[in-house]
């Protein structure tokens, strides 16, 4: 039993056999033998005494390594004491690549991942940690580098808790996407796998990232899976080793600290994504879940009965009971299972912080069951758009769950379907904590935008500090990685972001981000980049808006007395407006006064003037009111599909290919109604361009639309059938027929030759008498299209996208192509988009560019879903910033240069316009009223969307 644990002992050699000679006496034989025993028996002795003692050795030393492995496995994680000056140095840094010398930022105003601080500040810090912050004035240090920032905005490095970066580069390729591991397996259960292999230290997405003022990203595997693998926490700077080289571990957050204390993260998902992903329902998937933590349970069991035995083992002394123990040690052990279950025993031990990919009420309520069953502790639920719903359920599970959710992002699937813009402010009005993230990897989740998402729930009703608390020192906090990051305080890492204005502003954008206090950006690139208008420092005492939000009687009271045929309103408090005609500015202190009757103004000037004219009228007073025309939105799919990735809900898709005799009109398949719709209402959006949703060359006839909800097909609800011919070049326009970028072209000019003289569609559309819309983003796409236009000069070619469009728009400017530009915030994220600007602080904007080469250019938001379309007049005010350009124009890049661009024809004394409560090119702003300019009906009233 003991022969594989025992030293094989030297052989003995065989004794010989002594046959004494007949002449010996017997009193020799007995010398004879006495002496052999003196001789032999001794060394015999000392063979089994050195025997036994290294056999004691040997068990002693692997029972030894076994206990040091059971303490391992009932270690918890480190619990960092408080942060304070002098308590810690940064891990991260070294001499050689790290920051070289003690900085001061002197004269800040300062978010300091709690509250604004009231005052200005001093932040001083050395070798990537910060030493003081202090009241402005109170830091000298000799030779140090002061940056004065005259008040500018300070915040700690944002964080970002659920990103893709790294694992998935730019641009996506199949090659390049190791986020879920999947495969033909009937359990979806990879907990044994880790991100961290999965990473690639040149990702171009991190330093686009780290513009936005991202500085620390918790890594994780996709949501295929029910346990998709450990995640792991970087720092957002390339090359930041000592050797400036394209290594993993020289991004991580805990480089630099014994691998054995680092913090370990389990990506988990339940509902809809594995539910597609392996055809189980969700009660198969809960089946296999439990059923892997069952044995992960008995395998923990087994190890701590195992634990306990090794050390009464050990403690015994018995050289026979610790043989027989390491032997069964040996069988019993299988390393395979344990290694794949590692993770998932950890996690019952508490040593892996659970995030978990899930939407909906009846999901959350799943897995809290589940971890009271097995005894584990949720960190974070993601994406969890639904939690709104719930809150006090989430709250009393006394786990103290972070939600980890999207501002605006919905609408994409049924899941994400029931999506509240004022999730953020209920979570919070409920104690549950509220962490904002990306879920980078497209341009619609890029990470670069993540503040983007504070300031939009900000708007929604989200306080001030909580907002910029979500993308800071909640997320920190809620991966236990506080003691570090989320503050600027000191000794915390120097991880700080100097902003161009308030950080909840629209635009907001970095000057300059530190990261272990190493400034990432070029200031060169920064200033050419630099916005065009003038901000004003920002004080901790900006006033930002927040929505207003009437009470239901008021509004249901007001909304049916003005709707009435034929009403009277009077409004006061017209600060500014931007139709065609009347005064944009007020000319006295209480502003400008609107009198509406049946549908139309009938006066527009000071209280004085309109006095008259409003006898008998119902009045609405407001602040800081802003009147518009009504905006236009080229949508995703509004009125085709109701949610996007589910084609039961709308229209459907329609498999092009390279077929134009079935090309599909939208007209035929729109529904004038839907949570798309309402989210337009909210942000003074009254007419909409659909095209069909379609896969292939050929694109369809696109529609226009209104979004009041109170017309159909019947009365008015499609305000003109047919807009424009689309198609579509590039990776989107390839099918089995047109494989090729190229063949899609010859196709284009094809279709140009044969249709030039035929009364259609087509042929109208050929001969330049109806738009001619084509989507494509590379610009040697485009270059081609150029071509086109330069051939047949009475084509009225648009271009859709234009990722490249940038890179010649002289080209455009002179060949008279506008352009609805969808890549103003975008990102080369496809190989096709490669050369697509990120924006500042690290390039220019295209609208700036595009503007300046006399480009006539409208903006679209393109994406999964028309969950942003409310934020269109933000997207325009944004461009504006940056490309220098006036309200009125930023204001035209959403409503006028559409109508020009695709032919709407839309006559001034008929256009829609919107009154507004607040400024709708800020955050904060609420439509009022809309009113129809074609019949002087009120198409809205204190709009409301969830």
């Amino acid at each position: 039993m003991y022969k594989q644990l025992i030293p094989e002992l030297p052989p003995t050699q065989p004794r010989r056999q002594f046959r004494p000679k007949v002449s010996l006496s017997l009193i020799t034989l007995i010398v004879l033998v006495l002496g052999l025993q003196l001789i032999v028996l001794p060394r015999y002795v000392y063979r089994i005494s050195t025997s036994q003692e290294h056999l004691n050795s040997f068990q002693l030393a692997k029972l030894d390594a076994r206990l040091e492995q059971c303490r391992e496995l009932n270690t918890p994680p480190i619990n960092y004491p408080a942060t304070t000056a002098g308590s810690r140095t940064n891990p991260r840094w070294n001499s050689v690549t790290g920051q070289n010398e003690t900085i001061v930022l002197r004269n800040a105003t300062l978010f300091d991942g709690e509250t604004i601080l009231k005052g200005r500040f001093d932040i001083v810090f050395k070798k990537g940690i910060i030493e003081s912050v202090g009241t402005a004035g109170s830091a000298s240090i000799a030779d140090a580098k002061v940056v004065e920032l005259e008040g500018g905005f300070l915040t700690p490095g944002l964080v970002d808790m659920h990103s893709h970066h790294l694992a998935f580069t730019w641009p996506l390729l199949s090659s390049t996407d190791d986020t879920n591991e999947v495969h033909d397996r009937t359990e979806p259960i990879t907990s044994q796998v880790r991100i961290l292999d999965s990473l690639k230290a040149y990702d171009p997405a991190t330093t686009i990232i780290a513009s936005g003022g991202v500085t620390t990203s918790l890594i994780l595997p996709g949501s295929a899976n029910i346990m998709g693998g450990e995640a792991v926490v970087v720092k957002n700077m390339l090359n930041s080793g000592a050797d400036s080289e394209i290594v993993v571990e020289d991004l991580l957050l805990e480089h630099g600290i014994p691998k054995g204390q680092r913090r370990r993260y389990m990506k988990m998902a339940c509902g809809e994504n594995p539910r597609r992903v392996y055809k189980h329902t969700r009660m198969g998937n809960a089946w296999y879940f439990r059923k892997h933590m069952e044995r992960a349970k008995e395998l923990k069991d087994w190890q701590d009965a195992s634990c306990l035995e090794t050390a009464a083992v050990r403690q015994s002394g018995n050289v026979a009971a610790m043989s027989e123990f390491v032997n069964r040690l040996v069988q019993e052990e299988s390393a395979t299972e344990l290694l794949e279950y590692d993770s998932t025993i950890a996690m019952l031990r508490g040593q892996v912080g659970i995030n978990v990919h899930c939407y909906e009420p009846e999901d959350f309520e799943d897995m809290l069951l589940h971890s009271k069953e097995f005894g584990f502790r949720i960190q974070a639920f993601h994406h969890a758009l639904e939690a709104w719903q719930v809150p006090e359920m989430i709250k009393i599970s006394g786990e103290n769950i972070t939600i980890a959710t999207f501002a605006e992002f919905a609408l994409y699937k049924q899941e994400a379907y029931n999506a509240n813009l004022y999730a953020g402010k209920i979570l919070a009005e409920h104690g549950v904590p509220v962490a904002y993230k990306s879920d980078h990897v497209e341009v619609e989740t890029n990470a670069k935008y993540l503040l983007f998402q504070a300031a939009t729930a900000h708007s929604f009703g989200l306080a001030t500090d909580l907002a910029l608390q979500s993308v800071t020192s909640v997320p920190a906090r809620s991966m236990e990685i506080d003691h570090r990051v989320g503050f600027v305080r000191p000794g915390y890492d120097a991880d700080i972001v100097l902003w161009d204005s308030h950080p909840l502003s629209v635009g907001a954008t970095p000057l300059q981000v530190f990261i272990d206090g190493r400034a990432t950006l070029d200031p060169e690139k920064v200033e050419s980049s630099r916005s065009k208008v003038v901000v004003p420092n920002s004080e901790h005492s900006a006033a930002l808006s927040v929505r207003a939000n009437p009470s239901v009687e008021m509004k249901e009271s007001l909304c049916a007395e003005i709707g009435q045929p034929g009403a009277k309103i009077k409004i006061q408090g017209i600060t500014k407006s931007f139709l065609d005609g009347p005064s944009a500015d007020a000319s006295s202190s209480k502003g400008l006064t609107m009198v509406i009757e049946g549908g139309k103004i009938a006066c527009f000037d000071t209280e004085d003037q309109c006095l008259s004219a409003s006898a008998n009228s119902t009045l609405i007073r407001l602040r800081e009111a802003h009147v518009l025309p009504g905006l236009t939105a080229v949508s995703v799919a509004l009125g085709l599909g109701e949610i996007a990735t589910d084609d039961s809900t709308g229209d459907g898709t329609a498999n092009t290919g390279s077929d134009l005799e079935s090309i599909p009109y939208a007209k035929y398949g729109v529904h004038l109604d839907g949570k798309s719709f309402a989210r337009a209402r909210i942000g003074g959006v009254t007419k909409a361009i659909t095209a069909p949703k379609t896969r292939g060359f050929p694109g369809g006839v696109s529609v226009a639309i209104k979004t009041s909800g109170k017309k159909n097909i019947l009365n008015g609800g499609i305000f003109k059938d047919d807009v424009a011919l689309h198609f579509k070049v590039g990776s989107a326009a390839k099918s089995d027929k047109l494989p090729t970028v190229s063949s899609g072209i010859a196709k284009l000019r094809q279709f140009l030759t044969e249709n030039k003289e035929k009364d259609s569609i087509y042929g109208r559309a050929a001969n330049g008498s109806f738009p001619l819309v084509v989507h494509a983003e590379n610009e040697f796409d485009i270059q081609q299209l150029i071509k086109i236009k330069q051939e047949t000069p009475a084509l009225d070619l648009v271009l859709f996208g234009g990722g490249g469009a940038h890179l010649v728009a002289n080209e455009l400017a002179a060949a008279n192509i506008p352009v609805v530009l969808t890549a103003n915030r975008g990102a080369p994220d496809t190989f096709e988009k490669i050369n697509t600007l990120p924006g500042p602080p690290l390039s220019k904007m295209p609208a700036e560019i595009l503007s300046n080469a006399g480009v006539t250019f409208g903006l679209a938001i393109e994406g999964e879903s028309d969950s942003h379309i409310h934020n269109i007049p933000i997207e325009a005010a944004w461009a504006a910033k940056y490309a220098g350009l006036s309200s009125k124009q930023a204001v035209d890049l959403v409503s006028r240069n559409i109508e020009k661009i695709l032919s709407l024809d839309v006559k001034e004394e008929s256009r829609d316009f919107v009154i507004y409560e607040g400024n709708p090119l800020e955050f904060g702003a609420s439509v009022v009223l809309s009113v129809d300019g074609e019949d002087g009906m009120v198409a809205t009233c204190w709009p409301e969307a969830t």
